[in-house]
């Protein structure tokens, strides 16, 4: 097996499996409960700040009452609580009032904008999609767009990041956002006025059928309606003929506890036990499946792997202890710790651990640590790259002590993360110099730009999974095409490294042309999943289960 270094095989799976690996984003995120703290709750925390042997408070109160020169205590507190959070768990965090809707945004199912899906790959943001319906799409603007103007600001060929371009086209529901549009065929720029709206942001990444009886849905993360969705994806494939699913929740970081709950419950018969949490007192809440989930009679695969935290191992751990289903890919994050966030006046938080989550078996999911030690935490993956974990279920060792039992008699570990039932390696055998090279410098995703401007009449055209597969089928010229358009770029062909890398590139190139038509992740992850090994044995065994059933009968 080839290796590569960390940092190569961590290029490769981003584009190959299009996750984002957020480590600090799902240490905050985590799951959290829905429920603010109680006013009771906040007076007993500002009594004990209060409290005069508190030497915090009493050097505080001494600096506003005597200190010689005048300054902003707010501004001394800002400074002060990150270094005194940082010395509890790796999870408890203060949210400056600043990130607060950045970090609640994704969570709550909406944002407000102009509801354009955009990307900056050549300094230029190029329109990859317009949400049907959305702002932008009642305005006019179209797939294949370049924004060289916001309102008075040209930002064509400025380098500007694009965090500075979202805040540009972002802004309350209601008021209104001036586009110079450069738009393929038209010689002058298009000027196009689009009035912000309210914008749904969708948990459910991807839901299509991969096969005739087994449907494929992906959820990014544990968002306010991420149930809802998931309830809606499940009723529109089973009218396609789902009989068997591949739910997958690779790189979900977490989210929300009462969606994880949920979810669990659709699967679950009654009376099955989900998590449970645990506080310094030895206190426990139970949560208990209900018997109404629509979805007990499904055959079910859920695909985990080291970026999969919090509510996604609450469930998957839920499923592997209630002997529903089975759970492939690699070792989950390991993160097990309950926080309560506490809102103060200006807008911040502090969101503070209280508890530990278990699985019904009773393995604590949250992996070791040391409290203050929050880098040698965020360590922990490339720790188990250089154990070759990610390329061996046999170099990963539990202790005895951590041995529990499923109802059915399957042995599981606790001490930290979720182990699949069928581990399937991180594969790198076709990754070659060539292929890291075109991927690595981007050369990949600008081909596809330049291709879906060439073949923006015939891409607009596409609506289903079966149309985008004839017109990428008809094109048995693409690779080489591609091929002459990297040596152009710099990238001289290896045809022996570009024989062994065919099935990435080409994979590549077909999932990020699909997403520039209608059907958006659904045609990216329908081509990627040919060179998706974690998907292709889950396919495996699904079909194996259903055959064996078929036998019985």
């Amino acid at each position: 097996m080839r290796k590569f270094g960390f940092r190569q095989i961590m290029g490769y799976l981003l584009p190959l499996l299009a996750v984002a690996v957020a480590f600090i984003v799902g240490s905050r995120i985590g799951a959290i409960r829905t429920h603010k703290a109680t006013q009771s709750q906040l007076r007993e925390i500002m009594h004990e700040l209060a409290v005069p042997t508190n030497k915090l408070s009493y050097t505080l109160s001494l600096i506003e009452k005597s200190y010689v020169d005048s300054l902003s205590l707010d501004s001394i507190i800002e400074h002060v609580m990150p270094h005194i959070v940082e010395k509890l768990d790796p999870h408890s965090a203060y949210i400056p009032a600043s990130e607060m809707q950045a970090m609640n945004e994704p969570l709550e199912g909406e944002f407000d904008g102009i509801g354009v899906v955009f990307n900056m790959a050549t300094d230029t943001v190029i329109v990859l999609n317009v949400i049907p319906k959305g702002p932008s799409d009642k305005a006019g603007v179209r797939a294949g767009d370049r924004i060289i103007r916001i309102n008075d600001s040209i930002v064509a060929g400025r380098k500007i990041p694009q965090n500075n371009i979202v805040k540009q086209l972002r802004g309350k529901r209601g008021t209104k956002v001036r586009l110079g549009i450069e738009r393929q065929g038209i010689g002058d720029i298009v000027n196009i006025t689009v009035t912000r709206d309210a914008i749904p942001l969708h948990s459910i990444e991807a839901s299509f059928m991969m096969t005739p009886q087994i449907g494929y849905i992906r959820l990014s993360q544990f968002a306010r309606t991420s149930y809802t969705e998931l309830k809606k994806a499940l009723k529109e494939l089973r009218a396609e003929g789902m009989e068997q699913l591949i739910f997958d929740l690779r790189g979900n970081t977490g989210g929300y506890l009462d969606q994880a709950i949920e979810i669990a419950n659709e699967f679950l018969p009654a009376g099955a036990l989900i998590v449970y949490t645990e506080d310094r007192a030895r206190n426990q809440i139970k949560e208990f499946s209900d018997g109404k989930g629509g979805s007990t009679d499904l055959d079910i695969a859920v695909l985990i792997d080291e970026a999969s935290a919090s509510s996604s191992e609450i469930l998957a751990g839920a499923l592997q202890d209630n002997d529903r289903g089975t759970i492939v890919g690699r070792r989950s994050f390991g993160k097990g710790l309950v926080q309560r966030q506490v809102p103060f006046s200006d807008g911040s938080a502090l969101r503070i651990t209280v508890a530990r989550y278990f699985t019904p078996t009773g393995r604590s999911i949250q992996k070791p640590y040391t409290n203050g030690e929050g880098e040698k935490y965020e360590s922990d993956l490339y720790n188990r790259y250089l154990n070759n974990e990610f390329f061996s279920a046999d170099s990963i060792h539990f202790a005895d002590s951590l041995r529990f039992v499923t109802p059915k008699g399957k042995v599981v570990y606790g001490g930290g993360g979720i182990m699949p039932d069928e581990f399937v390696p991180l594969d790198t055998m076709d990754v070659t110099k060539y292929f890291v090279e075109v991927s690595g410098r981007n050369i990949i995703y600008r081909y596809t730009i330049e291709y879906a401007d060439r073949h923006r009449a015939e891409l607009d055209k596409i609506k289903t999974l079966t149309e985008l597969r004839a017109f990428l089928d008809a094109d048995t010229a693409l690779l080489s095409d591609f091929v002459r358009y990297a040596e152009r770029n710099g990238v001289k062909p290896v045809q022996r490294e570009i024989a062994t890398s065919r099935k990435i590139i080409e994979a590549q190139l077909r999932a990020y042309i699909s997403r520039n038509t209608a059907l958006e992740s659904n045609g990216f992850y329908d081509n990627i999943h040919k060179i998706d090994n974690t998907v292709q044995r889950a396919v495996e065994l699904l079909n194996e289960q259903r055959e064996k059933r078929n036998k019985q009968q």
